[in-house]
């Protein structure tokens, strides 16, 4: 029973740390576009680099 007064307090505090944290990631645009960066690997059109060396035969 005696830990419930040290855990309680404790689990407030993390709570208090995560919310926080949340609201500083929204506030700082972190989930904007959230869609990009998962089709950017779908889109990519990079062309292959050609080696000097590569005479084209």
């Amino acid at each position: 029973m005696e830990s419930l007064y040290l855990l309680i307090p404790i689990a407030i505090v993390f709570v208090i740390i995560a919310v926080v944290i949340f609201f500083w990631a929204v506030r700082s645009d972190q989930f904007e576009d959230l869609e990009r960066q998962g089709m950017n690997i779908l889109l990519d059109e990079d062309k292959p680099k050609r080696d000097k060396d590569d005479d084209g035969a």
